[in-house]
């Protein structure tokens, strides 16, 4: 995996998880989506990344 994107994926799921409790704290259901949404998009750039890993072996 490409330590770049890898990063950016790690980045993204961790920057939901903390979107998604703060919206529980705040009783926002918008941002608590939101961070769930942030973390589906870095599970899903992590998992290309580990697609196209696998294509280059």
């Amino acid at each position: 995996m490409s330590g770049t994107e890898k990063a950016k994926a790690t980045v993204e799921q961790a920057k939901g998880k903390a979107k998604e409790a703060m919206g529980r704290m705040a009783g926002n259901e918008r941002m608590t989506a939101e961070g769930r949404a942030d973390q589906a998009k870095g599970h899903a750039r992590q998992a290309k990344e580990d697609v196209k890993d696998t294509f280059r072996r």
